[in-house]
């Protein structure tokens, strides 16, 4: 029998970002716990400020945090960025690479996604699967707010018989949430995605753990990770590390790293997730 509620219409569902601004001039730039190993990456949302953004060519009134890339030695198949986006700003080109895949979730604001000539509207805690080669565009509507959202990108990895997968949106507020077999609806997914359609070589879905909720093994494994916190606090294994970890704060893992964590505090611990799946790993490096 579940423990929990995993009906979303119950759950809170406040969306971190990276605070931007600057930290007061006499900060120590150590306290934010920022580290960079063979293993991991930690960047906390304190080390996310305005001096770190880029600007992005064919977008308009926007800057970005580019959290990750594919790095030689390190983590090899997707960029991560969280992206900010002035009333008003937006892209009629945001994807330079017409064999890149695009997975975008809205934090706060409100969103128009144009694929091949069809408007949609995201919201906050709103999500789009956009397949290589389509043709899209983006906008933020608003008069006054900024509009805040997360944007995985990655090469589509042919497989045979198989086609790219279709464009889809999706909401956070509307899925149910799997529980983790055992766990008694403690730790739970919500999974944009069907896992079983081996045409997505990723998966980005969104991990729940309750207040004292643990995965309770060192997970071991071939995929990469890109971590994103959206709520709440905990402690996690990273390699041989047990790492503090909030809203905002970004981790980013090799294959192989073992990890595990632990929620702390009194809210739900949540955390956007990616992830390649589906594909045999190449027998020559590139």
């Amino acid at each position: 029998m579940n423990t929990h509620s995993l009906s979303p219409k119950h759950m809170a569902r406040p969306y971190a970002f990276p605070p931007g601004g600057m930290p007061s001039a006499d900060a120590d730039p150590a306290a934010d716990g920022a580290v960079f190993t063979t293993a991991y990456a930690h960047v906390p949302a304190a080390a996310m400020r305005d001096i770190v953004t880029s600007r992005l060519p064919g977008w308009r009134d926007t800057r970005a945090w580019i959290l990750a890339r594919p790095l030689s030695g390190f983590a090899e198949s997707f960029a991560q960025y969280a992206v900010e986006v002035a009333p008003g700003g937006g892209s009629d080109t945001p994807e330079p690479d017409p064999g890149a895949e695009a997975a975008l979730f809205v934090a706060d604001g409100e969103m128009t996604l144009t694929v091949e000539n069809a408007p949609h509207r995201l919201t906050a805690g709103g999500f789009a699967y956009v397949p290589p080669g389509a043709r899209w565009q983006l906008r933020n509507p608003a008069r006054r707010a900024p509009l805040r959202f997360h944007w995985i990108r990655k090469r589509w990895q042919p497989a045979p018989g198989l086609a790219h997968p279709p464009f889809f949106t999706a909401s956070d507020r509307e899925i149910v949430p799997d529980p983790m077999p055992g766990s008694g609806g403690s730790w739970a997914t919500t999974r944009f995605a069907d896992p079983a359609d081996m045409r997505h070589d990723m998966h980005v879905t969104i991990v729940t753990l309750q207040p004292g909720a643990r995965i309770p093994f060192a997970e071991t494994h071939v995929m990469e990770h890109g971590l994103y916190v959206l709520q709440g606090t905990g402690r996690y294994l990273l390699n041989r590390d047990w790492r503090p970890v909030g809203p905002g704060d970004f981790i980013w893992l090799r294959a192989f790293c073992p990890q595990a964590c632990i929620a702390t505090g009194n809210e739900p611990f949540r955390y956007l997730l990616y992830k390649d799946v589906n594909r045999h790993p190449d027998l020559v490096l590139p």
